[in-house]
């Protein structure tokens, strides 16, 4: 840990190695240490299994990690010209890093190193959504999530029924995992600040007993619900049911409601329903 800590810091890190943020790497560095360690520290404990961070960049959350007792990180970097600064915090981190370039969408991160496994991650913005449908695929292979995402994503995963953020990704999180919102992080906290706020959560996932054991069934659902969100079930189900009509009276719901309207636990019985069909 003392050799982490000894490093330069990581403004003069990016400096260095000239490491300016790139927008097709939907980049934005968060330099404050007590930040980044208030993130590490909500995925605690450290010291067992595996921690695996998304998009490192220089290194800053990496730092946090490895300084709040990280017993293996393992850090997906896509950008080459990061690499080298990783580098330098590798060889200080004295065998808890392990440094992967490769793009996080093309990896199966459910395999990286030995259980419990957790994802504690400053994700890129353009990317994000899409790595978190994957990790609710994988859930079985995750302990849990701490995740920083645009503000507005986090409100559309915690978001309750009836209320406008409220959608498909909201339904298919909360019935994966247990979530709650951590914390806002300003856009002056980044190098460059991005144009909105950010915001980290955390999500647990449920036990697996508590959840549908394949997730397709739900996405399909969802899809199609919140796909045409102004219509009434009977007809934005229409492409996926018989009879959507009766299908939705058979399980006590209203073929005029909307799904805004329904809770997640309506939706997960739409899709064994839709499983049976």
């Amino acid at each position: 840990m003392n050799g982490v800590a000894a490093l330069p810091s990581l403004r003069e890190t990016i400096a260095r190695h000239e490491l300016d943020a790139r927008k097709r790497f939907g980049q934005h560095f968060l330099l404050d240490i007590n930040l980044t360690r208030r993130i590490a520290r909500a995925a605690a404990p450290l010291d067992h299994g595996t921690t695996i961070e998304i998009g490192p960049g220089p290194g800053g959350l990496t730092r946090a990690l490895l300084l709040e007792g990280a017993a293996r990180v393992v850090a997906i970097e896509v950008d080459p010209r990061a690499l080298s600064a990783l580098a330098e915090l590798q060889a200080a981190a004295e065998g808890r890093l392990e440094v992967i370039e490769a793009d996080a969408l093309s990896i199966d991160t459910a395999s990286l190193g030995p259980a419990p496994r957790r994802i504690v991650a400053n994700l890129p913005y353009n990317i994000s959504t899409a790595l978190l449908v994957r990790w609710l695929h994988a859930a079985d292979s995750f302990a849990g999530m701490v995740l920083m995402f645009q503000k507005e994503v986090v409100d559309r995963i915690v978001a309750l029924p009836r209320t406008k953020d409220y959608g498909r990704l909201s339904v298919l999180t909360q019935h994966v995992c247990e979530v709650r919102r951590l914390f806002d992080i300003p856009p002056s906290a980044f190098v460059p600040p991005p144009k909105v706020i950010s915001s980290v959560a955390q999500l647990t996932p449920r036990p697996p007993v508590d959840r549908l054991p394949v997730l397709a069934p739900l996405e399909r659902v969802t899809a199609a619900a919140f796909g045409q969100r102004r219509k009434m079930l009977r007809g934005s189900l229409s492409g996926l049911f018989r009879d959507p009509t009766s299908m939705l009276k058979g399980l006590g719901l209203s073929p005029t409601a909307r799904a805004e309207e329904l809770g997640v636990a309506e939706f997960v019985r739409l899709a064994r329903a839709l499983t049976s069909e």
